[in-house]
């Protein structure tokens, strides 16, 4: 390939691109009902390809019906759903399956981007071996940004879970207080769920939510208990149940389960600490231990006096 043909592949692709970013500006694109009616039926802008996947066929513009396409082929290919939707309800139910799988796909793309350069530039270089690197690179990119996404998952479902406990015993103690000054259990849920806090209060609103539309409240809370990964909150939810089901003083019941996380935390942290410490064991060994005997016998080395034949 010439360069001329080069750069006319070039600008061709730049104009498409700049034509493409025209047309989709707010002022050139009609604006439509589910536009204006969005943000007041929205608590929240949804994750991801939330806002084009939720959009009606008609509207959706092409890319996004792409990607769906893809993400529906990659859910087919990679299964697990069941597994996927406990995940994604312990990540605390941002994005759908679709969503989740769309998200996949662009990271897999993005992670192709450099294998494509690469297999573009061996096209139009005439090499064989850059465009096999190339192709070999995109396989691995889009491996890469399908592993990514889930390990981001992961990541998040493990942070959330940290939070989690961090914020169940002060949850136990307002539960506690409000229940001993005369509050039903619906009452002192309310009342914890109504503040301000972190992942748990909005998985309490989520219990409130169930119970609002039917649900009772024992059954709303086992439901919480077998979507969470949280052992100590699991159990913390099974004793409430208990307590509940059987009549037993909840208040008594709920200062010993927030006694119970906070030792369960305290033993946790100690265990944290004691794997640190032989972690803290490398660079006392290998950096600081050699730079102390460098320090200690460098004087003695340089009083020697060498005798030479």
């Amino acid at each position: 390939m010439t360069p001329a043909q080069v750069g006319v592949l070039l600008g061709l692709t730049a104009g498409v691109g700049f034509v493409i970013v025209i047309v989709r500006l707010p002022r050139f694109r009609r604006i439509t009902l589910a536009d204006r009616v969005a943000p007041y039926v929205r608590a929240s802008s949804p994750a991801g390809l939330g806002f084009l996947l939720l959009q009606p066929s008609a509207e959706r513009p092409v890319g996004s019906r792409l990607v769906r396409r893809v993400a529906t082929r990659l859910d087919r290919l990679l299964g697990g759903r069941a597994a996927l939707i406990s995940r994604l309800s312990a990540a605390g139910d941002r994005m759908t399956i679709q969503q989740y799988r769309a998200s996949q796909v662009l990271w897999g793309a993005c992670g192709a981007l450099p294998g494509a350069s690469a297999l573009a530039l061996g096209a139009m270089s005439g090499k064989p071996s850059v465009s096999l690197a190339g192709a070999a690179l995109v396989v691995a990119g889009l491996a890469g940004g399908v592993a990514s996404r889930d390990s981001a998952l992961t990541r998040e479902i493990a942070s959330r879970n940290v939070g989690m406990i961090a914020e169940l015993p002060a949850v136990a103690d307002l539960l506690s207080l409000a229940v001993t000054a005369g509050e039903s259990p619906l009452g002192a849920l309310q009342r914890v769920a109504r503040a301000n806090g972190g992942p748990l209060r909005h998985e309490l609103r989520r219990v409130l939510a169930d119970v609002r539309v039917g649900l009772p409240v024992v059954a709303a809370l086992d439901a919480f208990a077998a979507r969470t990964t949280v052992t100590p909150l699991a159990r913390f939810l099974d004793g409430l149940v208990v307590a509940i089901e059987r009549g037993t003083p909840l208040a008594d019941v709920l200062r010993s389960q927030a006694t119970d996380v906070r030792e369960a935390a305290k033993q946790q942290l100690i265990e944290a600490g004691g794997r640190k410490e032989i972690a803290m064991m490398v660079p006392v060994v290998f950096l600081v231990l050699p730079t102390v005997v460098l320090f200690a016998a460098y004087p003695a080395f340089t009083s020697l006096t060498f005798v030479t034949r």
